[in-house]
């Protein structure tokens, strides 16, 4: 069994070695290539292949299985861990294990303080961050930024909720801040948000910057409108 993942990022000589081994398949090898995007594949690579579409698992079916693998969660970290994991209960299981609850927590409580966030809870995440063995936390705290925010965009564009509320306050900060500016502001701090958190997987950036920088994005939004 091989696996080419992400098939995306092949360049045209991978590509044409991929087309090549394609043409002319040795027997009792099963090839799987991995593709966010299939249009960017070659032609003829998608013609000799056979789409296999992986669709995100049921919320109820992530739930199920969390609570099979972890039995002490609570009924609210489990919603949280579903709710972030977006179909992926191998992604829900890294969340669990890597402390992802208590982050969404901390991250949200934070968000929930907004136009007046506050500066000293906002530098103790910076500074944990900024520690070596951080880099998981780092990206959870980027992706749970993102989501909120996306959450957020997609409550604005429906005119609805973005849900159930998991944290104390969070349905009424979502609120508050969507009276305080404009859908096309919060979508330009979500797409800001997140380039930053990747620009800072490939240019290493400081991690404490980076966690103020966003947060401060959110704040300085909220209270630019509200002003």
């Amino acid at each position: 069994v091989v696996i080419v993942d992400p098939a995306d990022d092949l360049n045209r000589s991978a590509a044409n070695a991929i087309l090549k081994f394609l043409e002319e398949p040795p027997g009792n090898v099963v090839l799987l290539l991995l593709s966010h995007t299939p249009g960017r594949l070659l032609a003829t690579i998608r013609s000799r292949c056979r789409r296999l579409a992986l669709r995100p698992l049921p919320d109820a079916t992530v739930d199920a299985l969390l609570s099979e693998r972890h039995p002490g969660l609570s009924d609210t970290d489990r919603a949280i861990l579903v709710r972030l994991s977006e179909g992926s209960v191998g992604h829900a299981l890294a969340l669990a294990a890597n402390g992802g609850v208590d982050l969404y927590r901390e991250v949200v409580g934070l968000l929930a303080q907004a136009p007046n966030i506050d500066g000293a809870g906002l530098h103790a995440l910076g500074n944990r961050m900024s520690g070596r063995d951080q880099e998981p936390a780092f990206r959870m705290v980027g992706e749970i930024l993102a989501g909120w925010l996306a959450a957020l965009v997609r409550a604005g564009g429906t005119g609805g909720t973005s849900g159930e509320s998991l944290v104390a306050g969070e349905a009424e900060a979502m609120h508050r801040l969507l009276e305080a500016a404009g859908l096309d502001q919060w979508v330009e701090v979500w797409e800001n948000v997140t380039t930053l958190f990747g620009r800072a997987e490939t240019a290493y950036l400081d991690r404490k910057q980076v966690v103020l920088t966003a947060f401060l994005a959110v704040e300085r939004t909220a209270r630019q409108a509200a002003s």
